[in-house]
């Protein structure tokens, strides 16, 4: 299975759980990784649509990694979306580029799994907060599948990052 990741942190040099699964994802055979900040730093008007357009051609998965930032995507991930999930292209007449494929959201959060939860601090549990992947990819005509979350992701220890890998290489090479 041909896949694409979209990798985005709205501070990559902080960034240790997203980075390191950024880095896991490059080894994998038939996996093409393109970081959004690498690409275009945190300036959401240089985002090249033709090249990651491109890029989602010939792919049957794409997968979204990204840290939640305030229960939300990163800046750039939104703004991504916004430009490259062009009408015409993902969605309205002809518009089927991604009809078809798959799409995995590989998010990490700094908090526990229970305060994601109905009966955490934010009364909303990950499935809750990426509603709005869930839609989109529905919307376009995509699977949505089971998403990945890591939490208590700041901070981790190397063991428990390690166990992160491990759980994303088992999702992609699946």
């Amino acid at each position: 299975m041909k896949t694409l990741v979209i990798v985005s942190h709205p501070y990559p040099d902080n960034s240790t759980a997203i980075k390191s699964l950024e880095n896991a994802s490059l080894d994998i055979s038939d996996v093409t990784v393109r970081n959004l900040e690498s690409l275009y730093g945190n300036d959401m008007s240089k985002i090249n649509v033709i090249a990651e357009q491109a890029a989602c051609e010939g792919k049957d998965r794409i997968v979204f990694m990204f840290p939640i930032h305030w229960f939300n995507l990163t800046p750039m991930l939104k703004a991504y979306l916004n430009a490259v999930w062009a009408y015409g292209w993902a969605f309205g007449p002809e518009g089927n580029a991604l009809k078809g494929k798959e799409m995995l959201v590989v998010t990490t959060a700094g908090a526990t799994e229970f305060t994601y939860s109905s009966s955490g601090l934010v009364q909303s549990t990950m499935q809750d907060v990426l509603t709005p992947m869930k839609a989109s990819a529905l919307y376009v005509g995509m699977s949505y599948l089971e998403p990945l979350s890591f939490y208590e992701a700041m901070g981790a220890s190397d063991s428990k990052l390690s166990e992160f890998k491990t759980l994303l290489i088992n999702r992609l090479m699946a």
